[in-house]
C-alpha cells in the first residue's frame, strides 16, 4: 500500500472515534492503540507507525494476515461472539468443537498488544482502558509486565449467564484475565450480574456492594464493577444532521414515502443471526393480516448492514432475509407499492440519519445483542434541527415524537422507558406492539420521545467516558501504598495484594524464638485452620491429636483450641487432649483443660429469641437445596456449603436482612462467614478467649513472652486485634516474640500468614519437636 497521510483516516463506525471527543480534555493526553484493517508491509510498518501517531495519536499493532483471521474471524467470531449471544460452543453451525490453535492466535494477538502499550506508556502515571471481547486476556500480559498498571477493561458485548459460560473451556482463564482489571465496565446490570454469578460459581469468590459500588475481593485486590450504558457522539451526530447532503435524502425520502401517504417503519440491523431481522418481518406480515387497515398505508424499510463475521450462517440469514420480503411483496403488494423495502447493501453514515429523520417509528429486534445505539441515534436524529423541520413541515415550536419498539434483550432496553419492549420471539406481541406505536396519541409520544432525548443527550459517549475513567482513578488511588507480587503461570496469574507489613511467618524465626522463650501462649482456631474447610471428615486425626499433646505437655506452654463448633463436638474430638484449653461456640464457653468444669466468658444468654430465628431459617432452608441448621446452646448456624454456590449466597444475603429485621431488639448479633450465617449472643467473640488466656496469666502472676495466634477467617480477627493491643500491656513482656498469623493470602489483621494448613500443621510439628526434645533432655 502507499504510504501517504491521504491514505488514513478515522473510522466512522469506530468506538475509539466517539471515545475521542469523549475524553477530550486538555489536560488528559490519549493514545490510541488498534490494529489497521490492511496489511502493511514491514518495510513500510515504521513510517505508517510515525504518520499514525503524529496525525491521530494512534499506535498500531501490525498482525500479519494469517494470525488475524485466525485470531479475529475464528476465534472471536466463531467462539467469543456466539457464546456470548447465548449460542453453544459445541452448536452444529459453528463446525463443531473448541478450536485450541484459534486460541492460540487469540493469546498470541493479546501478547502482541501487550508488548506495543508497554512501549508508550509510564506504568507509573499512565492509565489504561481496554475494550471489548477481544482482548479478554490482554489484562493478565499487562499485570504481569507491570504489577501496579492502572487498568481498566469495558465488556460491549453481553455476558452470557453461567450456564451458557462454563461450557467454554476456557472459562477459568478468561475470568482470571478479567480480574487482572482494576475497574471492569458492563452496559446493564444483567451482564454483570452474570459475570458476578460466573466468578462466585467457578472461582469461589464473593462479591458485595458498599456505598453503591460492586466489588470482588480477589488476592487481596477489590476488583470493582461499573454498570455504564454506553452513549452516542452528540456532536457527530448533530453535524451530519446539518449536512447539505442529509437533506438532500431527506427531501428525497419525504416525495418516496410522505408525499405518498405512506408511514415509514424503520429497521437497521446488521445481517446476522442474531438480529432478528427475519423475526421482524414475519410481525410484520402478521401486522398486514390482523390490521388490514394498514395495507397501503405503512413500508417498513429494512437497511441491513454487512454482517460484521463471516461464515454459513451469514449466508443462511441473508437467504432467509430476501425469500421472507419477496413472499410478503407479493402477497401484500400492488403497483407502486411495496410493504417491505430490504436495503442490503452498505449506506453512509448520512443516508442512515436520513432515514430516521423521516421513520415514524423505529424498530430493533435482536434476539441478543450488546448495548446497540441505534435507539439513541433515531431519537436524536427526530429531534431534528430547524431546516429539517422546515422539510417535514413542522414548526420551530411543534414539540417532535418519536416511537420505538425494542427487544427487551438489547442493551439499551432498560434505559429507554418509554419504548414498547417486545419479545422478539413472540410474532404477535410484537405485531400488536407495532400497532400501538402507530395508533398511539400524539401528545403521548411526544411526551415519550421528550423523556428519551433527555436522558439520551444527557448521556452521551464524553459523559460515559468521564465516568468509567473518574472511577478508574478512584480504584487506583491506593496502587502506590500496595504490597504486590506475582503468583501462579501463564494465564493463571495473578498481582496478590497485601499490606506493606504483612509477611509469611519464617518457619527458622518463630521455632527459634519458641527455643529462647519460656512463657508461651498459643492460641489456636480449628476449621480452616489444623482441619482444611474442604475435609469432609472434619474430626482431629490421630497426628494433630498427637501434636497438640506434644505442645501441651510442655509446662512452658498454655495451649487453647479455639472453635465456633459445640461445646460437645470439641469435648469429645479433644477427650485425650488432657492439658488443652478448649473454647466453644466463639469463645462462649471455655475450660482451661480437660478435668475443669466450663465456664461462660459472658453472662448467661437468654436464649428465647431462637423461637423467632428458628422458623425464619428454617424456610430457607426448605427452599434451599443443600442447606442446614446447627442449633447449638447459644447459636444458631444456617450452612450453605452443599448448596448451589450462587444460590446460596444470594439466599445467605436475604437471610441476613431478614433475621437483622426480626432480631434487631434482641440481644444478639447476626454475622456472615465462610458459607453461613450465624446468630449469637451479643460481646460473644473469639477476642474473649484470647484476653481471658492472657488474664489468667497474669493472676498467676505470669507474663507471656511468646505469643502465638493462628485463625483463617474474619471471626479470628477478634483475636488478633486483642494479641496487638496487648503488645503494651502488662499481660505481655517488653521484648515479647508475637506471631498472629492467617492461613492463606487475604486481608487479615494478622501480620504473618502461611499458605494453607498443611504449612501450619508442620509450622506446629515444628514446635511440638522442640518441645519433645526439651523434655527428654
Amino acid at each position: 500500500m502507499a504510504v501517504s497521510p491521504g491514505v488514513f483516516s478515522w473510522d466512522d463506525n469506530s468506538l475509539l472515534l466517539q471515545l475521542k471527543d469523549g475524553l477530550g480534555d486538555d489536560e488528559i493526553e490519549v493514545i490510541y492503540v488498534g490494529c489497521l484493517k490492511e496489511e502493511v508491509h514491514l518495510s513500510e510498518q515504521d513510517e505508517v507507525s510515525q504518520i499514525l501517531l503524529d496525525s491521530f495519536k494512534c499506535v498500531p499493532t501490525f498482525l500479519p494476515a494469517d494470525l488475524f483471521t485466525r485470531y479475529y474471524h475464528g476465534f472471536c467470531k466463531q467462539q467469543l461472539w456466539p457464546l456470548f449471544h447465548y449460542m453453544l460452543p459445541l452448536s452444529p453451525d459453528l463446525g463443531g468443537r473448541f478450536n485450541r490453535s484459534l486460541w492460540q492466535a487469540y493469546v498470541s494477538v493479546n501478547k502482541i498488544f501487550a508488548d506495543r502499550i508497554m512501549e508508550v506508556i509510564n506504568p507509573e502515571d499512565d492509565f489504561v482502558w481496554v475494550h471489548d471481547y477481544h482482548l479478554m486476556v490482554l489484562p493478565t500480559f499487562l499485570r504481569k509486565r507491570f504489577n501496579k498498571v492502572k487498568l481498566g477493561f469495558f465488556l460491549h458485548s453481553p455476558f452470557p449467564s453461567s450456564e451458557i459460560y462454563k461450557t467454554l473451556p476456557i472459562r477459568e482463564e478468561l475470568l482470571r484475565a478479567l480480574l487482572n482489571s482494576d475497574l471492569i465496565g458492563f452496559h446493564t446490570f444483567d451482564y454483570a450480574r452474570h459475570f458476578l454469578s460466573c466468578c462466585s460459581r467457578m472461582l469461589g469468590l464473593s462479591y458485595e456492594s458498599k456505598r453503591g459500588y460492586m466489588g470482588i475481593e480477589y488476592c487481596g485486590r477489590t476488583v470493582s464493577i461499573k454498570i455504564l450504558p454506553v452513549g452516542i457522539h452528540m456532536g457527530q451526530l448533530q453535524s451530519v444532521l446539518r449536512r447539505s447532503d442529509t437533506e438532500a435524502k431527506v427531501k428525497e425520502l419525504i416525495k418516496q414515502f410522505c408525499d405518498q401517504d405512506r408511514i415509514m417503519l424503520l429497521g437497521v440491523d446488521d445481517m446476522d443471526i442474531f438480529k432478528g431481522i427475519s423475526l421482524k418481518l414475519l410481525a410484520m406480515e402478521q401486522l398486514l393480516v390482523q390490521h388490514p387497515e394498514w395495507q397501503g398505508k405503512i413500508v417498513l424499510v429494512q437497511i441491513a448492514n454487512p454482517a460484521r463475521g463471516k461464515g454459513k450462517d451469514v449466508k443462511e440469514v441473508q437467504a432467509e432475509t430476501h425469500a421472507a420480503v419477496k413472499r410478503i411483496n407479493e402477497i401484500f403488494g400492488k403497483p407502486g407499492y411495496d410493504p417491505i423495502v430490504l436495503i442490503d447493501e452498505p449506506l453512509k453514515f448520512y443516508e442512515k440519519v436520513a432515514y430516521y429523520v423521516v421513520a415514524e417509528c423505529c424498530l430493533v429486534t435482536a434476539v441478543r445483542d450488546g448495548m446497540n445505539l441505534i435507539p439513541y441515534e433515531y431519537i436524536i436524529s427526530r429531534q431534528g434541527n430547524d431546516q429539517l423541520n422546515k422539510l417535514l413541515g413542522q414548526e420551530p415550536s411543534t414539540p417532535k415524537k418519536s416511537m420505538l419498539v425494542i427487544s427487551e434483550f438489547i442493551g439499551c432496553s432498560p434505559s429507554l422507558s418509554g419504548a414498547i419492549r417486545v419479545n422478539p420471539w413472540n410474532i404477535d406481541a410484537v405485531a400488536d406492539a407495532m400497532d400501538l406505536a402507530l395508533e398511539m396519541a400524539e401528545p403521548e409520544k411526544q411526551l415519550r420521545h421528550e423523556k428519551h432525548y433527555r436522558y439520551v443527550s444527557t448521556h452521551d459517549v464524553g459523559y460515559w467516558s468521564r465516568s468509567f475513567f473518574q472511577d478508574l482513578e478512584r480504584t487506583c488511588l491506593d496502587h502506590s501504598s500496595r504490597r504486590c507480587f506475582p503468583s501462579g503461570f501463564g494465564l493463571s496469574f495473578r498481582v496478590v495484594a497485601l499490606d506493606p507489613n504483612f509477611k509469611k511467618l519464617s518457619m527458622e524465626r518463630i521455632v527459634s524464638a519458641y527455643k529462647r522463650t519460656t512463657t508461651r501462649a498459643i492460641l489456636l482456631d480449628y476449621d480452616g485452620t489444623l482441619m482444611p474447610q474442604a475435609s469432609i471428615d472434619k474430626s482431629p486425626s490421630s497426628k494433630s491429636i498427637g501434636i497438640i499433646n506434644s505442645l501441651c505437655r510442655d509446662k512452658k506452654n498454655m495451649v487453647f483450641l479455639v472453635s465456633a463448633r459445640s461445646r460437645k463436638t470439641v469435648a469429645e474430638w479433644f477427650s485425650q487432649c488432657e492439658k488443652l484449653g478448649l473454647a466453644a461456640e466463639h469463645g462462649y464457653f471455655l475450660r482451661l483443660m480437660r478435668d475443669a468444669e466450663w465456664e461462660t466468658c459472658v453472662p448467661v444468654a437468654d436464649t428465647t429469641w431462637k423461637q423467632i430465628a428458628q422458623p425464619v431459617m428454617q424456610l430457607y432452608t426448605e427452599t434451599t437445596d443443600g442447606s442446614t441448621i446447627e442449633d447449638k446452646e447459644t447459636a444458631l448456624v444456617w450452612c450453605y456449603e452443599d448448596a448451589d454456590p450462587d444460590f446460596g449466597s444470594c439466599q445467605a444475603k436475604e437471610l441476613l436482612d431478614h433475621l437483622e429485621s426480626v432480631l434487631a431488639n434482641e440481644p444478639v448479633t447476626v454475622k456472615s462467614g465462610q458459607n453461613i450465617v450465624e446468630v449469637k449472643p451479643q460481646g460473644v467473640s473469639k477476642g474473649l478467649v484470647a484476653k481471658r488466656l492472657l488474664s489468667i496469666m497474669q493472676e498467676n502472676e505470669i507474663a507471656a513472652d511468646f505469643v502465638l495466634c493462628i485463625g483463617d477467617d474474619r471471626s479470628d480477627d477478634d483475636m488478633f486485634e486483642v494479641i496487638a493491643t496487648s503488645m503494651t500491656a502488662p499481660t505481655i513482656t517488653q521484648n515479647a516474640e508475637v506471631f498472629a498469623c492467617t492461613v492463606g493470602q487475604k486481608p487479615s489483621k494478622a501480620k504473618y500468614y502461611l499458605d494453607d494448613t498443611a504449612e501450619i500443621v508442620r509450622l506446629m510439628q515444628g514446635l511440638a519437636s522442640v518441645s519433645e526434645q526439651t523434655l527428654t533432655e
